[in-house]
């Protein structure tokens, strides 16, 4: 683990961090949240270093212990000129060097020595990228825009620094004392560097002189330097340019060892592991994330994300995979499991608008503004079927039947809805009736019944199976945004611009409740706005709409950044999820800050480039997308989509700041199920000694403690799986089940809970047929865990099959008589081969004896 930890935050403020009694935390300075605790081997972790605009502040590292007033200002470094963009420390932590646009780096010490208080550096002539003192010294290389490096040697080592005599600090602190005692005293100490010392000041200090100077670029070449890192143990430097090319380098000898393009995009970021072997990139133009392994010259990871916002999402129906859609006309497929992408299609010409999957789980299909339906195969990953209109529509909205034969979409142009066969991929029928842009189709999930939202305040009820007639229209107050069907087929929720979401009751054409969400919205004000948020909240809305997998709750979100989850019976708000706290996005503040108000009001509106009188041009109402051509654009928080797994386990959100995804974690939550008085932990363990095994089972299902249903299971032996299930009541099956479910996501005894999960469903399969809707959820869930099992196993499996085949069949060969021209080879490479083969055969027995024995899947 690496001694330093560096955090950005916003754009012109560095936070590193050291750790010395083993303990540090990862906090967002902005909200004042702790977002991950770790820890580090000593022995360093007195201090930290905060540097923003040209000011280093360094804070006192908090202990384990709480404090009232943990971070404490300790110094405050005065030096560069313009703003700071790199910083590093020794390895003792004695000093820091930190570079800046002003072309200097600047070496401060941690404390007050008396040879080395501060020390600046030039040399270069454009900004400082980066800098990094060399290992166990105070030697130190810069790296310049204009791809030049600098080597800096030092007469001192780290051992050589003195601290200051105690006369000596005490006549200087006496020196640096004013009338503003209290304000010096929470200010801290003040050090302020000169640029051109005199003589006196640099008497018996430490000296820098440069060696070496190093250009990365050839003659004619004018490429920027955008990022480097620097590996102390292996004196290993890598460079990262504007044109996607990177360097790897040997130090202090400038030893080029090989050069790669990565990309056509600026490298943004690198950062190299601990032991030197793998390299990460990141260029933020295109959302890309490399690990180049530079020995072999080989990937180990590549990942992209979307170019602009994500618009639309969708769950696969056993909650393994989401397909996500965004604005840069790419259609992306996620694994739940990894997080990583895993196909990429980029048929589509323009922005995807909307995403679903068929019933199957094999098929995608995506909505466009370029005026096709594009359905994708994810057994060959590729674009086996494209719909079109009669005449060019560009697509709003998407949906598609339970028995994924009917594809529908809405355009927002022609107010027309298309109807498609998936077998033959002909255009069916064209819905006419709407007099606005259809904002948003869903088709029931039992019956063959399609709802369609528009502009013109009413959601029409398609029935396809009486020749795509109207069956009913459900006339609202205002302009309708989104619906949604319960899981059940029983309700349609709609939600309209004036903030409200109702529910109907289809069969009837009965509104049968409503919910007035627009004050939990809870709108913040954008910079550009000249009303006040409250005032702005009047016209905002929920634009997505999704019910849980039980039918019980639905989640809204739309220009805000929180989701609110209610209760559909009572109709109450139940919680609210704030999706981001990053100030950098626009409409995140309830109240402007007064620090950016002027006597002319908020200095967003007076754009310095600008070479109008009139300022910044006030957007549109309804504007999606800022005006891009400013010098300063922030994205406004929203969020664009909703959908619930299918297990009921979590559900995923696409928002301005990327793809989220919040699961359900209950393992620190006490929740008991019919429980009485004599279900105790102690109870338990007696009549599982007792071998009661379906009594022992029922209580610790009753306590509802993970690892207590776990043990208990665990200790049923084999040979009695088929009796305790079999006399379990109906009631505590699918509680069994649900744990069987969780527990294959982290248990290695796979066989063993394969024999529970297949003894209960050949057992109770009857009479769970009968609830499955209720019971939906969880056989999703349990079906996903045994996929992912199969599909790892499954290729473990292939690949010793593989090479126990071509083991055999060598061996048959070499026992085959041999051509008269084959007698002369030699006796050693024979014997060679044979200790080859039977080393392989020998290593494919023992993975296959080593591998968990699998009975069925």
């Amino acid at each position: 683990m690496n001694d330093e930890v560096f955090l950005k935050v916003e754009v012109a403020v560095l936070l590193e961090c050291m750790c010395d009694r083993g303990a540090g935390a990862l906090c967002l300075l902005k909200c004042s949240m702790c977002n991950y605790a770790f820890f580090f081997p000593p022995p360093y972790d007195r201090k930290f270093v905060i540097t923003k605009d040209n000011v280093a502040l360094m804070y006192h590292a908090p202990g384990k212990k709480r404090e009232f007033n943990a971070f404490v200002l300790d110094k405050t470094y005065y030096g560069p000129y313009d703003e700071t963009t790199c910083i590093d420390w020794t390895d003792d932590s004695k000093c820091f060097a930190v570079g800046s646009k002003d072309m200097s780096t600047w070496v401060f010490g941690a404390e007050r020595w008396a040879n080395l208080i501060y020390y600046s550096l030039g040399g270069h002539k454009d900004i400082i990228v980066a800098c990094f003192f060399e290992e166990n010294s105070l030697d130190l290389y810069t790296i310049s825009q204009d791809a030049a490096l600098c080597v800096w040697q030092c007469d001192t080592e780290l051992d050589g620094l003195k601290p200051m005599p105690p006369k000596d600090a005490a006549r200087e602190k006496n020196a640096e004392e004013n009338d503003e005692e209290f304000l010096e005293e929470l200010k801290g100490e003040e050090i302020h560097g000169k640029a051109n010392p005199n003589e006196q000041e640099t008497r018996h200090k430490v000296k820098y002189s440069r060696v070496a100077k190093y250009f990365f670029n050839k003659e004619g070449d004018f490429n920027n330097l955008t990022s480097a890192a620097y590996h102390k143990k292996t004196h290993l430097l890598v460079t990262g340019f504007a044109s996607g090319i990177f360097h790897l380098h040997e130090l202090p000898d400038f030893n080029l060892i090989h050069s790669l393009s990565i990309s056509d995009q600026r490298i943004a970021s690198i950062s190299i592991n601990c032991t030197g072997d793998w390299i990460a990139f990141g260029c933020s133009g295109l959302g890309q994330l490399l690990v180049w392994e530079w020995q072999s010259e080989s990937y180990v990871l590549k990942q992209q994300g979307h170019f602009n916002s994500m618009v639309s999402l969708a769950y696969s129906p056993d909650g393994q995979y989401i397909v996500t859609g965004g604005e840069d006309g790419k259609v992306k497929v996620w694994n739940t499991s990894s997080s990583f992408c895993f196909v990429t299609f980029t048929e589509h010409t323009s922005g995807v608008t909307a995403v679903t999957f068929t019933s199957s789980g094999y098929v995608i299909l995506s909505a466009s503004l370029d005026g096709t339906v594009r359905a994708f195969d994810l057994h060959r990953y590729r674009n086996f079927r494209t719909f079109t209109s009669p005449r060019p529509s560009q697509f709003s909205c998407l949906a598609v039947d339970s028995s994924g034969e009917i594809v529908s979409a809405g355009s927002q142009d022609s107010f027309e809805i298309f109807i498609w066969s998936m077998q033959s991929g002909r255009l069916l029928d064209v819905l006419a009736g709407h007099e606005g842009p259809v904002s948003s189709l869903s088709f029931n999930p039992v019956k063959c019944v399609l709802a369609s939202a528009s502009w013109d305040k009413t959601v029409k009820l398609w029935d396809m199976l009486d020749s795509w007639r109207t069956k009913e229209t459900l006339i609202l107050n205002s302009d309708v945004l989104v619906v949604a069907f319960r899981p059940d087929g029983k309700e349609l929720a709609v939600a309209a611009l004036n903030g409200q979401i109702t529910f109907w009751d289809h069969e009837n054409a009965v509104q049968t409740g409503s919910i007035e969400g627009r004050h939990d919205l809870q709108m913040g004000r954008k910079e550009l706005d000249k009303i006040t948020a409250k005032q702005a909240a009047k016209g905002k809305s929920f634009t997505t709409l999704c019910y849980s997998a039980d039918g019980q709750s639905i989640l809204a979100g739309g220009l805000s950044k929180f989701v609110c989850i209610y209760n559909v019976k009572e109709q109450i708000l139940m919680k609210k999820f704030e999706i981001s706290c990053n100030f950098s996005l626009d409409a995140m503040e309830e109240y402007l800050d007064r620090r950016k108000m002027t006597e002319f009001g908020s200095m967003a509106l007076i754009d310095e480039g600008a070479g109008g009188e009139d300022g910044v041009a006030i957007p549109l109402p309804g504007v999606k997308r800022g005006d891009m051509s400013y010098r300063h654009f922030k994205p406004e928080i929203r969020v664009t989509c909703l959908r619930f797994c299918p297990t009921g386990r979590s559900w995923a959100a696409t928002t301005t700041e990327g793809l989220l995804i919040y699961s359900l974690d209950s393992g620190l939550i006490f929740d008991p199920f019919e429980l009485d008085i004599d279900v105790t932990p102690s109870n338990i363990h007696k009549t599982l000694h007792q071998k009661e095994y379906t009594m022992a089972i029922i209580m610790a299902l009753k306590l509802n403690e993970k690892k207590l249903i776990q043990e208990v299971i665990e200790a049923v032996p084999s040979n009695e799986v088929d009796v305790v299930c079999s006399s379990l009541p109906d009631l505590y099956v699918e509680k069994v089940l649900e744990f069987l479910a969780s527990a294959f996501e982290i248990s290695c005894h796979l066989e063993f809970y394969l024999t529970w999960a297949h003894k209960l469903l050949m057992l109770h399969g009857t009479k769970l047929k009968t609830r499955s809707v209720k019971l939906l959820p969880m056989i999703q869930f349990l079906q996903k865990s045994i996929q992912r099992h199969f599909e790892d196993v499954s290729k473990l499996c292939e690949w010793n099959i593989y090479n126990i085949k071509y083991a055999l069949a060598i061996s048959q060969q070499r026992g085959m008589k041999r051509l008269a021209e084959e007698a002369s080879v030699d006796e050693e490479d024979l014997d060679s081969d044979s200790d080859y083969l039977m080393t392989l055969l020998t290593e494919d027995t023992a993975n296959i004896n080593n591998e968990p024995e699998l009975i069925f899947f």
